[in-house]
This record gives C-alpha cells, structure tokens and sequence, in this order.
C-alpha cells in the first residue's frame, strides 16, 4: 500500500472529524429555519455566548464584573467558588432558554408577517447584540474550557489517540494523527441527532414542531401554540449551540472568533439542505472531507496551499446552481 494513500486514508478520517463539528453548528439553523423559516445568523455568536457562559458559571465569575468596577470603583472578578460541570452546564441550559424566551417576546413576536429579509437582519442584530452583551458579562480574554463531567477522569480527552496510532502503525506502518477531542466530538453529534430525530417523531411536542413547519396556519387551526413552539424551537438551538460551543472551546479556547464558525456552516446548510437534520449531518461530513483532501491532493502541492478556507464556498457555488434545494431540502415549486 503506498505512503499517498495511507497519508490520504489519515486525512479523510481528520475530514470526518472536523465534519462533524461543522454539522453540530448547521443543526441550529436546520432546527429554527424549519420550525419558523428564519435564517439565523446568531447562531455562531450564540455558541459563543453559551460557551463563554459556561465558563464564567464555572469559575463563579461575577457577571458584568468589569462594568460594575468601573461605575462603582468596586474590585469585584469572582465569588470565589467553582462549580463542578454538569451542574455549570445545567445552569447554562437554563441561560439559553431564559434567551429563547427574550428573543421571541422582544424581538420577534414582533415581527409576524414580515417579509423574510426582515427577519435575516434581525438575526444580524441579534448576533452583535449577543456578542456584545458576552463581553460586558464575561470579557473579552481567551478563555480556556476544561469540561470534566465526572471528576478528573471524566474530562473531555484531548491529544492523539493512542489506541488508533498504534493499531494504524501495526497494519500500515505509519500511525494516524487522531484527536480524541474529535472523536468524542462524532460521538455527542451522533447521539443529538439520535434524539433530535426520536423528539421530531415521537413526541407531541415533536409532532407539532413538525405541524408548524409544514403549515403555520393549519397548526394554529388545531390549537397549537405558535409562541411556545418557537420559543422551544430557540430554545433546541440554544442547546446545540452550547454543545458546539463545548465542544469547539475546547478545541480551540473560547474566544470572539468562535462565532465565526457559523460562517463554515453555510456551505453544509447549501450542500445538505436548510430544512434537513441528517442533511446538516451528511453536509458537515462532504465539506470536512472535501476541504481535507482537496488541500492535500491540490491545494498543497499545486497551489500553494490555504485552500481549506474557500473549498466549502466554492463547492457551495456549485451546488447552488445544479442543486440549490441542497442534498436533502425540500424542491421549492413557485406556482403563478
């Protein structure tokens, strides 16, 4: 077997790995386009926020601290306790969903019936009111996020797996770079897809998401609430925000430029389909194998490499012209 192709093989599977966190981004959008037909631009800015979130709650960090010090020349920083991660983690769900319940009381309640670029430039606002409001509670200093569920063995693995390395070095003669972070990564966005898909079909609430997604009106003919539905469904997103936040904070840190992971999500929202969540899945995965191994087969060799940051857009181009429904949307019909 040659070097290439094993090199490739490692490649793909880093590929898969990093899909899979782009994925967990495009579900947020998957989940309020398809209940309410808003296109979220926060919802990068919104794994921010449930990140750096998560962080404060864990150090006992006094929220708003550095405003506070300023007006009252107080030297308030933290209570001088840490909470352990699930609790912190359950206390930033209830965060989340107090947002869900402002987003759609104060801002878009407001905004029934207007035309759809309405509500695109009120996510837009939205996502700089929250990236805001994150620095005047938390911050703005690179936070790191350690998450340990379960005591010190119970922390979210990082560095290689050496499980993988040593088996790849046995059969091929070269061990593969695998992250463990990644691969637990895989294993959460299996298991939320698992239960986003079992919620949609197998619970009330679940049915009437899907009631409202097909026909507003229809939905509210047989009583079911809009407002709550649409706070649930912000609330859902909320949700895989804060576990993509997780899981990308502790990649990389919590820092500004974490909401700009929603900006790779657009190309797997093109590719799989606005209104699918296993298409946001399938997407994910095409663009992390594709960015991966376009810039190992072509972009390093031929063209001087970088390639890994315009790869999803241009094959998100392509696919706007051919296909622009996505992989697994929905074929629009405009009858006149």
């Amino acid at each position: 077997m040659s070097d290439q192709f094993v090199f490739a093989m490692e490649v793909t599977l880093n590929g898969l790995m990093a899909g899979v966190l782009y994925a967990l981004v495009a579900l947020g959008f998957v989940l309020i386009y398809k209940a309410s037909g808003i296109f979220n631009f926060a919802q990068g800015v919104m794994a921010l926020f449930a990140a750096m979130t998560l962080v404060g709650i864990m150090n006992g960090q006094v929220p708003f601290s550095h405003l506070i010090n300023a007006t009252f020349g107080t030297d308030l920083h933290d209570f001088g306790w840490h909470l352990p991660a699930l609790l912190a983690i359950l206390l930033t769900v209830g965060v989340m969903v107090l947002l869900a319940w402002g987003v759609q009381r104060f801002v878009f309640s407001h905004l029934v019936g207007q035309e759809p670029i309405i509500l695109f430039m009120a996510t837009i606002g939205l996502a700089y009111f929250l990236e805001g409001l994150a620095d005047l509670m938390w911050g703005s200093e690179i936070k790191t996020l350690n998450v340990c569920l379960f005591g010190e063995s119970g922390c979210l693995p990082q560095g290689i797996n050496e499980t993988i390395d040593a088996v790849t070095y046995e059969w091929f003669g070269y061990g593969f770079f695998i992250d463990n972070l990644d691969i637990t990564a895989t294993i959460v966005a299996a298991v939320l897809v698992a239960a986003l898909i079992a919620f949609s079909q197998y619970t009330k609430q679940g049915r009437a998401l899907r009631a409202v997604a097909d026909d507003h009106q229809a939905a509210l003919s047989v009583g079911i609430s809009l407002n709550f539905i649409w706070i649930l469904v912000w609330s859902l997103a909320g949700f895989v925000a804060l576990v993509a936040g997780i899981m990308w904070g502790a990649k990389s840190g919590v820092q500004f430029s974490l909401s700009l992971i929603a900006l790779k999500a657009l190309p797997v929202l093109m590719l799989g389909g606005f209104t699918s969540i296993p298409g946001a899945i399938v997407g994910g995965l095409i663009i992390g194998v594709g960015e991966k191994l376009f810039e190992f087969a072509i972009g390093a060799p031929f063209l001087g490499g970088a390639t890994e940051n315009w790869f999803a857009y241009v094959l998100a181009l392509v696919f706007l012209v051919f296909r622009p429904q996505g992989l697994f949307g929905e074929k629009i019909i405009e009858r006149v």
